[in-house]
């Protein structure tokens, strides 16, 4: 007979909050990301629309904020993915 709620309900035991949290985590890191790589390059193309002689260091500067947002967005779902990955069930 059943007697404990991890039994019942897999997902209220420790491995399924887990796994819960670790996935909402991920999707929070790329919804994040997104919004601020939509965010860098639509300032930067007003940048570029309003002075046109600085477009070249703009586009620079854009490129590498973008990488350095992609490079913390992959740390963050490798970690949230450590966490699934220690799911023992």
């Amino acid at each position: 007979m059943l007697s404990t709620l991890a039994e019942v309900a897999p997902l209220f035991s420790n491995a399924g909050l887990m796994g819960l949290g670790a996935g909402i985590g991920a999707g929070l890191v790329c919804i994040g990301a997104a919004k601020g790589i939509g965010h860098l390059a639509g300032n930067a193309v007003e940048s570029m629309a309003r002075q046109p002689e600085v477009k070249g260091n703009v586009f620079v500067a854009m490129i590498i904020a973008a990488a350095l947002i992609e490079g913390f967005t992959f740390f963050a779902l490798v970690v949230c993915n450590g966490i699934a990955g220690k799911i023992t069930a």
